[in-house]
């Protein structure tokens, strides 16, 4: 990932609410397509411009051809605060990020976990992330269903990997309970993609606890009830895999030996 700077020169009379609403828009529009990587972009008003740090998936990342039309409509309304377009300068790579990288992938998974600032959407080769504007959207807007998933999911994560857990239960039966909304709308999201770019695109399903630890390296598969045990953990991070389903997932947190 890049730390870059996104600097707006005033060219016309404007103000801070105008100008920061304008960005503000833009910005979200950029974040809703994957262009810009997380929910925070500090700006600062600077006399004659206004400057906002935000972080990319790729350096090619704002490029025109990579914007949805809802970010190209958000860019033109700038003009209407009092804004220039911005200009972009890359500061360096983001050494806090997960790094993506640009190799064709075969395979994806959608897969997040409370502490990623990256695409939900995952090379299944070798969990590099894959930037989402790469890829043709779920709807012909852009990626906002798939962030706002990706939202909700982390915020449950950090919920229950807290120490002193408040709504333990609620959270971590959100995030491993096969027939959970929050489970239904990450496959149903992941089924869209699949057809939509025509590539298999896997779902890990999140297994943290269990009731029965003797029984957990023989699950079925919940979606179809078939044996979906690996010979050998996929990406060191899952012990199960159907191709059928498309799902992927681990022996419990809890179970496993340290």
């Amino acid at each position: 990932m890049y730390l870059a700077e996104l600097t707006y020169k005033v060219i016309a009379d404007t103000d801070i609410s105008l100008a920061e609403a304008a960005i503000r828009v833009f910005t979200e529009a950029l974040i809703f397509n994957g262009n810009v990587l997380g929910r925070e972009f500090p700006t600062a008003w600077q006399q004659d411009r206004f400057c906002s740090r935000v972080v990319l998936p790729a350096p090619d990342a704002l490029q025109p051809a990579n914007l949805s039309a809802r970010a190209r409509s958000a860019e033109q309304q700038l003009m209407a605060a009092g804004l220039a377009y911005p200009q972009l300068q890359l500061l360096g790579i983001d050494i806090v990020s997960q790094h993506s990288n640009n190799n064709v992938p075969a395979a994806l998974l959608l897969f997040t976990t409370y502490s990623d600032n990256c695409s939900p959407l995952r090379n299944l080769a070798n969990l590099a992330p894959v930037p989402l504007y790469q890829l043709q959207p779920a709807k012909d807007i852009d990626h906002e269903a798939l962030i706002r998933w990706q939202i909700q999911f982390q915020a449950l994560d950090e919920v229950q990997q807290q120490q002193l857990r408040v709504l333990k239960k609620t959270a971590e039966n959100s995030l491993q309970h096969y027939h959970s909304v929050l489970n239904r709308q990450g496959r149903q999201l992941a089924r869209r993609i699949s057809q939509r770019n025509v590539l298999p695109v896997y779902y890990a399903l999140y297994s943290g606890s269990s009731t029965n630890c003797a029984a957990e390296p023989t699950k079925p598969c919940p979606g179809c009830g078939s044996n979906w045990r690996l010979r050998s953990p996929l990406l060191q991070l899952f012990d199960f895999k159907c191709d059928n389903c498309r799902l992927v997932s681990n022996v419990a947190w809890e179970c496993q030996t340290p």
